[in-house]
């Protein structure tokens, strides 16, 4: 009989392995490739990330507009890749205000939620806590003589992953002082120190291969996204802790859901993005 793979079937640091190869393998061929292979394979992932999102506040009982929310976001991701691949003008920007308007509009006609408002906020807030830093990134790619440099975002998706990587094993291994108990019990302050050691490490080697930036701005980067990766992380748990759930979702094996994969960068490209623009 032949057997049939089941990532299921093996332990959680397996299946946390498998799916880092393969999704990372996905992302860094999709940005090798092409700015297009780029759109697309983060255009999904911002696509799942936000409807989560919504699904995690439906949840709490809250009752957002998932499908036109994340249309929005897809949007505003959209315009913000042709706009920096110069296929359309800026003014194109001016269509997003007019579609989120039409949230309040669509509410106006829902007769069972008696909680409209409470609806239109929590739609708002996924396309700003999840479309918007998933467009800034595509603002960070071409932030450099705006031509699409695949390697800001490789690089620092290596930062992020490494600062992850590295504060689950310290955590695990040598975790004892809590980081932010009230928040999230067993993240702690040696495995916050393993990861950001991690980091500095590959933003060394990263600063040899990927010119495109200075060596002391891979290093800001990384200090961007050691402290602003973290607090994601937290804000992430919090949310989490408030409808008292575990993980934002299944859909990749091991990590939990795309939030729990993404927060970190949720929180960090805004920062980046200012960082490159101004400096």
């Amino acid at each position: 009989m032949r057997s049939r793979f089941n990532i299921s079937n093996y332990s959680n640091l397996a299946q946390r392995v498998i799916t880092a190869i393969v999704g990372a393998g996905l992302i860094i061929g999709s940005l090798v490739y092409s700015e297009w292979a780029y759109f697309a394979v983060f255009g999904v992932i911002l696509g799942f990330t936000q409807m989560e999102f919504y699904k995690l506040s439906g949840l709490d009982g809250m009752l957002p507009l998932k499908s036109f929310g994340t249309f929005i976001g897809l949007m505003i991701f959209t315009l913000t890749f042709l706009e920096e691949m110069k296929v359309i003008p800026i003014r194109y920007y001016f269509l997003v205000f007019p579609l989120i308007s039409m949230i309040f509009f669509i509410k106006l006609y829902r007769k069972s939620d008696k909680k409209p408002f409470t609806g239109i906020a929590y739609t708002i807030l996924g396309i700003f806590y999840v479309a918007i830093p998933f467009s800034l990134l595509t603002i960070a790619a071409f932030s450099v003589d705006k031509t699409f440099h695949y390697e800001i975002v490789i690089g620092s998706l290596f930062i992020l992953w490494a600062s992850d990587s590295g504060a689950y094993f310290a955590g695990t291994k040598f975790g004892k002082t809590k980081l932010f108990e009230r928040v999230s019990p067993k993240k702690s302050w040696e495995g916050s120190l393993g990861g950001a050691a991690t980091a500095l490490t590959v933003t060394y080697f990263l600063s040899q291969y990927f010119t495109v930036l200075q060596a002391w701005q891979w290093f800001c980067i990384a200090a961007i996204i050691i402290i602003a990766g973290t607090y994601g992380d937290l804000i992430e748990s919090l949310f989490k802790r408030s409808i008292d759930i575990k993980d934002s979702g299944r859909g990749l094996p091991g990590h939990g859901g795309f939030m729990d994969r993404f927060d970190g960068l949720l929180l960090s490209t805004p920062f980046i993005v200012a960082f490159l623009k101004i400096f």
